[in-house]
């Protein structure tokens, strides 16, 4: 039997903080988990604060903000999202963070979200469980979620460099609406 009947879709908590912050990271990659780093400080550091901010509830990582996807007592795949009108206030704790933990000040970010839309911020599903449908099912829970909080789509960014993701998004209705940068590169912005 498929092992997607086995897994289940459901609201993060605070104690997965640490497999949810290393699912961020994946979904972030360790060149731009690095990029936030400051000189000296590497990917244990940047993991030790992706930690605590999934355990705060007012930041953009925040376990509240993350559908975890269980495959008995292990989390194999996260989406984490929030509404994009809020961007500033959530993003308040990692800019804080970064500059007490990482030595690093990144006030001035590019916005990669806006108000109307629940922005999916980062998805990943761990190696060995891709390829079965665990992404597109929480994608599209990601999309129940922006109907319960009476948001009209979800959006997202997703590098030019990466076809693979743009066609999984693609694959459950996302479609191209324009273009963007972040974090140096150039990105497409697509919505749901």
């Amino acid at each position: 039997m498929d092992k997607l009947h086995y897994i289940e879709i459901r609201e993060a908590t605070k104690p997965q903080a640490a497999e949810i912050a290393s699912l961020i990271m994946m979904a972030m990659t360790d060149d731009c988990c690095l990029y936030f780093c400051g000189d000296g400080y590497g990917l244990e550091d940047f993991h030790s604060m992706m930690t605590m901010l999934v355990e705060r509830e007012d930041s953009q990582y925040s376990y509240r903000n993350t559908l975890i996807a269980m495959d008995g007592d292990k989390v194999v795949g996260i989406s984490v999202s929030y509404d994009g009108g809020r961007l500033h206030e959530l993003r308040r704790a990692f800019i804080n963070a970064a500059k007490e933990c990482l030595g690093k000040d990144h006030s001035g970010m590019d916005d990669e979200t806006q108000a109307g839309e629940l922005y999916l911020d980062s998805l990943a599903v761990l190696p060995e469980y891709r390829r079965q449908g665990i992404a597109s099912t929480l994608l599209l829970a990601t999309k129940e979620r922006a109907n319960q909080y009476g948001l009209p789509c979800v959006g997202l960014l997703v590098d030019k460099d990466n076809p693979d993701g743009e066609a999984l998004y693609s694959s459950v209705g996302f479609r191209y609406v324009g273009d963007n940068r972040w974090g140096g590169h150039p990105m497409k912005h697509m919505i749901l």
